[in-house]
């Protein structure tokens, strides 16, 4: 994507963001390069109000018929029993991404029940005394109402049957009222159901009682051939019915790389579904939507349809009078930044990191640019990444410090990356690592620096480390390019991690101090505790660290001897 810019955007670019990607500049635009290197063609690619459009080489296989495993068969099985035992004369229908999935190749583990004329609850009352009758234990049932203020319509019933939940909704129709956002809401026929479903590729059903797909809205499964992201209805009407599928429509798409139908984006990106989408839907609904395109397969290129759309401010809401202000255009180099994450991390194996380290290090990257923003609140500085995560997205307050802490420990990673690409057996007067009571030989300046900083990120170091390659400015020459400068830090990540590792301290966190507070306050004979008792467990930290094999002893008489000499300094001043 290529998006222009002015000189004062670009000064305030290299002034803000010294360390963007140098490619992520020029001089009269920004570079957003994610989409010609994520595994899919484009002809043309259109940004915000750009006149060009995407266009992607569809690839997609469909099965002509879904396999159905043995649990599944098992379970379906079941719920016809029940249809049997009781007469319901009902249809049991599989609806949305299970029947999608299927019919991909893929596995899915989530299955909905659609009934045609009768509740969830009642179904899984009827389930209930079926169990009974056949003298087996019921494993789980509940109810979730429905919530018509955050755009929920439907009543969903859940129950557990051989080890799998099971969501239990009836068929409907929804008819609105002049004026009103709240449907009435109806018995329908699958037909209507489908239709008022969010896009056609979620609108098919597996018929249970047939065994057979059925695709009322005449287009699901050629979109799903033709990888096409489109809703049954007209989208506006989709959209404001529920604005959350907004998201679900960019999520889908990403992680399919599917095209969002034109139609689609024009509605998507009006101010009439936007602000539906931030007055409408609860900000823990949008947060779960953000979370799934993060944790996806495709994170780029959710977060530039949200851009796209300009739904960025809606989705990822800022607190009042930022300190600095948030200038406009910054979201621009958020989604540069995630992409320069993405992809340094896929030149150095994704499996490094597991499931919940590679969320994280999105989210950390993602909201780089904001990293030293911060507002006011109770007379209290707070990040502005925290307020986003926690407020905005709604997400857990361990995300919010975990970033946070990756954006420090990323800086201080600066520090040690410079000191080992120096190849110099000193450190800068930036590093500061001793004091009066401490000498540290220039020797173990790259141990105890490392070692300090490891010891508060602990397992997310190498996450911390990888996000400080994205801050090293790497020096601009005629032959830069995004592979280059991705390849670079690559080479910058092994360099480092191959050091910290070389010098012992990979799990350095479980390190022991060798004497507790208790201890320290004994050998240097203090009678109460105190910040003293803290300065002294981090300077006998950093002694361990160029002392790895000390004794107790030992570091007892190093503290005995620093005590005497500060002591004879004390004097001669």
């Amino acid at each position: 994507m290529v998006a222009a810019v002015s000189g004062s955007t670009k000064l305030f670019a290299l002034q803000r963001f010294p360390s963007l990607p140098s490619y992520l500049i020029s001089a009269k635009t920004i570079i957003f390069p994610a989409r010609r290197r994520l595994g899919f063609f484009f002809r043309g690619c259109r940004c915000g109000g750009g006149s060009g459009h995407m266009v992607m080489e569809a690839r997609t296989v469909v099965n002509d018929r879904i396999d159905i495993t043995e649990k599944e068969d098992k379970i379906f099985r079941r719920l016809l029993d029940v249809v049997d035992q009781f007469k319901l004369n009902t249809q049991l229908r599989v609806a949305g991404g299970w029947v999608r999935d299927k019919l991909l190749g893929n596995d899915c583990y989530d299955i909905d029940i659609a009934l045609d004329n009768m509740l969830g609850r009642e179904f899984c009352e009827k389930m209930s005394e079926y169990l009974q009758s056949v003298g087996e234990e019921e494993h789980g049932k509940a109810v979730i109402p429905s919530n018509p203020d955050q755009s929920k319509h439907l009543e969903t019933a859940r129950m557990r049957i051989y080890d799998t939940w099971i969501d239990f909704v009836n068929l409907r129709s929804e008819t609105y009222a002049e004026n009103s956002r709240i449907p009435t809401m109806k018995f329908g026929t699958a037909k209507q159901d489908a239709f008022r479903r969010d896009l056609t590729i979620n609108s098919l059903f597996y018929n249970i009682n047939s065994n057979s797909v059925e695709d009322l809205t005449g287009r699901g499964i050629q979109d799903l051939k033709d990888g096409y992201i489109v809703t049954p209805l007209p989208p506006r009407e989709t959209f404001l019915d529920d604005p959350l599928r907004v998201l679900r429509a960019i999520r889908f798409g990403a992680r399919f790389k599917f095209k969002l139908d034109e139609d689609l984006r024009e509605a998507a990106s009006s101010e009439e579904v936007k602000e539906a989408l931030m007055n409408k839907i609860s900000r823990e609904r949008i947060g779960h939507e953000v979370d799934l395109m993060i944790s996806g397969n495709q994170p780029v290129m959710a977060m530039l349809h949200i851009l796209e759309l300009k739904l960025f401010d809606a989705v990822f809401t800022c607190p009042e009078n930022p300190q600095p202000e948030v200038v406009e255009g910054c979201e621009r180099f958020c989604i540069s930044y995630l992409d320069a994450a993405w992809n340094v991390l896929q030149l150095i194996n994704p499996s490094l990191f597991d499931d919940e380290q590679r969320r994280i290090y999105f989210y950390a990257a993602l909201f780089l640019p904001l990293r030293n923003v911060v507002y006011m609140d109770n007379s209290k500085k707070i990040a502005v990444t925290s307020f986003i995560i926690r407020s905005s997205l709604k997400l857990k307050t361990n995300d919010a410090e975990m970033v946070s802490a990756l954006h420090l420990a990323a800086e201080r990673f600066l520090s040690l990356i410079l000191l080992m690409e120096s190849d110099k057996e000193s450190v800068s007067s930036e590093i500061k690592l001793q004091d009066d009571f401490l000498n540290i030989p220039p020797t173990s300046a790259k141990r105890v620096l490392a070692g300090m900083l490891l010891r508060e990120i602990k397992t997310y170091w190498r996450v911390a480390l990888l996000i400080s390659t994205l801050l090293y400015s790497i020096p601009i020459n005629a032959g830069n390019s995004p592979i280059n400068e991705s390849e670079r830090r690559k080479e910058i990540f092994i360099k480092v991690e191959k050091t910290i590792c070389d010098l012992g301290l990979d799990n350095i966190w479980k390190m022991k101090p060798l004497l507790d507070g208790r201890a320290i306050m004994s050998v240097l004979q203090l009678k109460g505790g105190g910040p003293i008792i803290g300065e002294w467990q981090q300077r006998m930290l950093k002694w361990q660290l160029v002392n790895p094999k000390a004794t107790e002893e030992e570091c007892i008489d190093w503290m005995k001897q620093s005590q005497v000499k500060r002591a004879k300094l004390d004097c001669c001043i």
